[in-house]
């Protein structure tokens, strides 16, 4: 390996540290029309310092960087709640066929009349899978969802006369809710749950200034609401609306549907249920369910249909308008309606089974070694805390430990009604195999903390960079790069 004169080898540089001034990567002829005049205000100086390099040399670095990162299609990852299970492929060829792939966002409806009916067909597909009157596919993903849902509860309350000015939000709900309720201009009221909501708190909490109840069900302990259909009756007795965060739709997929239990909204994350790209900034998809008397409100545009042709009906007066400038993440769409059409409504329902059978496997396994902090049968995920681990070692540790063992450590710290949460989810796609030497690891690492807690403790050890402090990250970061 060879060694430059910063001490790093040419492997380990920053893509500014490989740059020779006068190198490019492009080769452009002279030019044989005249050049053109730009306005000399509209013209943008050099860039200082940026990085001069070969083809070669730009290919390599990103290449090798792609190399080092960690992902679904390179192992097992076992986020709880965020739902990383591996992307079929034939859903990427899809969304890449030419008609797909190069459609224009402003082509005029009537040489889109693909894009639509297929938009169309995934908003009447995601309204039988749930059990909601209708579907918009506008969001661009599941916290954008959350406030659109919102937006129209808020509509629908102010068109009544009495916008009204709280939202419950439970302790098990998940973290974006109370910020979107916050944002749509609530006061946010937490209700505390022995990690299930009861009916019983509800309507001791509820009174005629409630706009909604915000649920996550199954919520973030992986647990179901048991009582969800009287905590609905409970928030509808006094005139208020039960929005449900689906992110956790997986495990109810073919078996249940939120709009029959009295659910009024939910959006959906294509990304993590119906198996779309997850992570790295984007992009997802959010589409919202609504229950019939909400129809009125959704945001606009909204895909129609009309005899044999599809349309965008942007004249929808009482809509809470655009929410961003085009229709959706096109490309997630396609991919989400490729994963319900491959599968059919017994996959679907297979599949929610495989996940929740999985993550009973893996409790299964775990259970007596790590603390289980609610007895409860889990459904997709397990949530596990750091009581029982020995040797002084911690959540984070175990964490640090497992990327030695090569997997992504699993969520950790979250939920926050948990001390020392390690939230797991295998999801449907992962075998059984794959499953037990994830269990072994675990086991491994618990007692490794019991005979040799400095291993976990000084983890990892076996990647390129050893354990930072993350304290001094949060609190002092370099974001940029700066020579010398």
């Amino acid at each position: 390996m060879r060694v430059g004169t910063s001490g790093l080898s040419l492997n380990e540089k920053l893509i500014f540290e490989h740059s020779d001034p006068g190198r490019t990567g492009y080769s452009l002829p002279k030019l044989d029309v005249p050049a053109a005049k730009l306005q000399e205000d509209l013209v943008r100086e050099e860039v200082k310092g940026f990085p001069e390099l070969s083809e070669v040399d730009v290919v390599r670095h990103f290449t090798r960087l792609s190399t080092w990162n960690y992902g679904v299609d390179s192992g097992f990852y076992p986020l709880g709640s965020c739902t990383m299970k591996y992307n079929p492929k034939v859903n990427e060829t899809v969304a890449r066929l030419p008609g797909f792939a190069w459609a224009h966002p402003a082509t005029p409806p009537h040489l889109a009349q693909g894009a639509l009916a297929l938009m169309f067909a995934l908003q009447e597909a995601l309204a039988e899978i749930s059990g909601f009157d209708a579907v918009t596919l506008v969001p661009a993903a599941g916290a954008h969802g959350e406030l659109a849902g919102m937006l129209m509860i808020r509509a629908w309350h102010e068109a009544q006369g009495r916008p009204r000015t709280k939202v419950l939000i439970p302790d098990t709900a998940h973290g974006t809710n109370p910020a979107t309720a916050a944002l749509c201009g609530y006061d946010v009221v937490p209700v505390s749950s022995d990690g299930i909501l009861t009916a019983e708190t509800v309507r001791a909490a509820m009174d005629e200034d409630v706009a909604a109840l915000m649920i996550t069900n199954p919520n973030t302990l992986g647990l179901f609401e048991s009582e969800i259909v009287e905590i609905c009756e409970a928030v509808h007795e006094k005139g208020g609306m039960v929005y449900c965060d689906g992110a956790n739709l997986n495990a109810l997929l073919g078996i249940a549907r939120p709009g029959d239990m009295g659910i009024d909204v939910m959006h959906f994350n294509l990304h993590k249920t119906f198996s779309t790209p997850h992570g790295g900034g984007g992009p997802g998809a959010g589409p919202v369910g609504v229950v019939e008397k909400l129809v009125p409100f959704l945001p606009a545009p909204w895909v129609v249909r009309e005899g044999e042709s599809y349309r965008l009906d942007e004249e929808r007066p009482q809509s809470i308008g655009r929410l961003r400038a085009f229709h959706g993440n096109f490309g997630i769409l396609v991919r989400a309606w490729a994963y319900i059409r491959t599968l059919g409504a017994e996959g679907l329902r297979h599949a929610t089974e495989m996940a929740v059978l999985n993550a009973n496997y893996i409790r299964a396994r775990l259970e007596g070694t790590y603390h289980l902090p609610h007895t409860r049968r889990s459904l997709h995920e397990v949530v596990f805390s750091d009581r029982d681990l020995e040797g002084d070692c911690h959540t984070l540790d175990l964490a640090k430990r497992l990327i030695d063992y090569g997997y992504h450590p699993p969520t950790i710290y979250f939920p926050l009604v948990v001390k020392g949460a390690i939230m797991i989810e295998p999801t449907e796609t992962e075998s059984m195999e794959v499953l037990d030497e994830f269990c072994d690891a675990m086991l491994a690492i618990a007692r490794e903390a019991r005979e040799e807690p400095h291993k976990v403790k000084e983890a990892p050890r076996l990647t390129r960079v050893s354990r930072l402090d993350e304290t001094a990250a949060a609190r002092k970061p370099r974001l940029r790069w700066e020579e010398g």
